[in-house]
């Protein structure tokens, strides 16, 4: 089999958005117990059109590349291993909310923070994406791309997660 067509996960990306109800560092400390990574303030950039001022913070996030498999796995129990089709983007990327973290294995609920929910996004790529990251004029092939329904397959087959 060649070995170039094998999908892997390149990174996963945890945010709580916060907006004006929810403190940021509650969210933050949500993040850091999940992932024992650092997290990142998410802020505003202009005025929205929920006249939320600029430079605000409005949530946080953190990325995950090393040991993202069983992350993942951990992740897919809180949502009992099922995906909605929909969750997935024509480059076979995908993403889906867990509703709270006390959903997900070992998470203890914590009365001072209360019940904070989460969206987990997973990015696929095979080997040779690199090219793709680089500022150079080359661009990936059409048929080396990830499409939805090899993203599909591979949660399938690796993960068992059950499609709707």
């Amino acid at each position: 089999m060649n070995k170039m067509i094998d999908i892997r996960i390149e990174k996963i990306t945890l945010n709580i958005g916060c907006g004006t109800d929810t403190p940021v560092n509650v969210a933050r400390q949500v993040l850091e117990r999940i992932t024992g990574k650092k997290v990142v303030i998410t802020r505003t950039k202009k005025r929205t059109t929920f006249n939320v001022p600029k430079d605000k913070d409005i949530g946080c996030k953190t990325t995950i590349r090393s040991g993202s498999e069983e992350f993942l796995r951990r992740m897919l129990d809180a949502v009992d291993n099922r995906l909605k089709e929909n969750s997935f983007d024509s480059t076979g990327n995908f993403s889906f909310g867990i509703k709270g973290y006390i959903d997900i294995p070992q998470m203890e609920y914590d009365p001072k923070i209360g019940v904070l929910g989460l969206d987990v996004c997973v990015t696929l790529e095979r080997p040779g994406y690199r090219v793709k990251r680089k500022k150079l004029s080359k661009k990936l092939g059409k048929s080396h791309v990830i499409k939805k329904p090899d993203a599909v397959d591979y949660m399938r087959n690796k993960f068992g997660v059950a499609i709707t």
